[in-house]
């Protein structure tokens, strides 16, 4: 299978890392974690400049339209800064939910919101952090509205978001309702991550207009085509991370020197740093095949090589986290070196949209089913 990209693709990616690299330094990214909103509307503006809050809407709809692959390429960028800012939930996640669901009028103006910048919306679908539960969350109608009542846990950048997009039961089928997070009837407990975002616990018991339901039909497929996009995009971030992080640790053993040698010409350290390598090699490939399979028709296919890639990049995440903060020593857990944050976000990436046990889980029923 070829994995190589176009010059526009590669492009994208050289354009989006040169602008990070100058303007979201380590120091500078300790800033935005040490204010009280946790997050920069500045750096948010630009990247609404870059047009990168457009990336993976059609060009009908007045996006870019660079697909999962581009995605992709723009996800291990921001991975390898260690962005704060809400690109995954909001740019990735959200928008393709709107993108799939929305017609109409209500199409226009909220895409035409997010790639702006002026607004930020999340999707509230997780729930006693058992990803591939029945949503316990409930819609009914009530007057000329919804009650929606339930709750969400662990969203992410639910702080700083004007729109919740939330998961719930209609029925039989399920519906993805546009809710006002400053709504009577919304409770947010916010928080920061292990590894410095913002999210929150939402409590709702709250009406919302008829029209707030993103379309009509039953949601479901939409939603799991954007939970797969929006996985892929995941693993592709921690893919920047474990780059950027194995890198650290190679400079690291090359710089240090012990006993008037340097500790990378000794054989054992070599050895692990070896063993990080294919870890990061087989956390790629894994990212490209998910990627690969977000552009095929096939549903089955596609949620078994994104949870695949899930359960192999998080594998990679604790390995290579682990090993890197050892190598370091005690040094590899200040928070002067860039090797604690990449820890904490692989950490953190583990666990979100599903871990890696619970995919692998998921993963063996797809095949065993399939088998039978």
């Amino acid at each position: 299978m070829d994995f190589s990209f176009t010059d526009e693709q590669q492009l994208l990616q050289d354009s989006i890392r040169r602008y990070l690299e100058t303007s979201y330094a380590l120091e500078h990214r300790a800033g935005i974690l040490a204010s009280e909103a946790g997050w920069s509307a500045t750096t948010w503006a630009e990247l609404a400049e870059l047009g990168l809050l457009a990336l993976d809407i059609d060009e009908a709809d007045g996006g870019i339209g660079a697909g999962p692959v581009g995605t992709m390429l723009v996800a291990q960028a921001i991975g390898a800064a260690l962005l704060v800012e809400p690109f995954h939930s909001s740019a990735v996640l959200a928008t393709r939910l709107i993108s799939a669901l929305a017609q109409g009028a209500q199409r226009e103006q909220l895409l035409g919101a997010l790639t702006s910048g002026d607004v930020i919306a999340v999707f509230a679908h997780d729930e006693d952090g058992d990803w591939f539960a029945p949503r316990s969350t409930v819609a009914t109608r009530e007057g000329d509205g919804w009650r929606l009542q339930g709750w969400k846990s662990c969203v992410y950048h639910a702080p700083m978001a004007r729109w919740l997009l939330v998961s719930a039961r209609v029925g039989d089928g399920v519906g993805v309702f546009m809710v006002d997070r400053e709504a009577a009837g919304v409770a947010l407990r916010d928080y920061r991550t292990i590894d410095g975002m913002r999210a929150a616990d939402v409590e709702l018991d709250v009406m919302v207009a008829v029209d707030s339901r993103l379309g009509d039909a039953d949601a479901s497929e939409a939603i799991d085509e954007a939970l797969d996009r929006g996985i892929t995009a995941l693993c592709a971030d921690a893919l920047g991370v474990l780059d950027r992080v194995l890198a650290a640790t190679v400079q690291y053993a090359r710089d240090r020197v012990q006993f008037g040698t340097a500790i990378g010409r000794l054989q054992a350290l070599q050895h692990r740093m070896a063993d990080m390598y294919m870890q990061v090699e087989q956390a790629r490939s894994m990212t490209y095949l998910a990627t690969s399979a977000c552009l095929q028709s096939d549903a089955r296919a596609r949620r078994e090589a994104v949870s695949g890639a899930k359960v192999v990049v998080g594998q990679a995440a604790r390995k290579v986290g682990q090993e890197a903060v050892q190598l370091h020593g005690g040094m590899g857990m200040t928070d002067e070196l860039d090797v604690s944050h990449c820890f904490k976000r692989l950490l953190a990436f583990e666990l979100r949209m599903g871990g890696t046990d619970e995919h692998l889980a998921h993963y063996r029923g797809l095949v065993h089913s399939q088998a039978a």
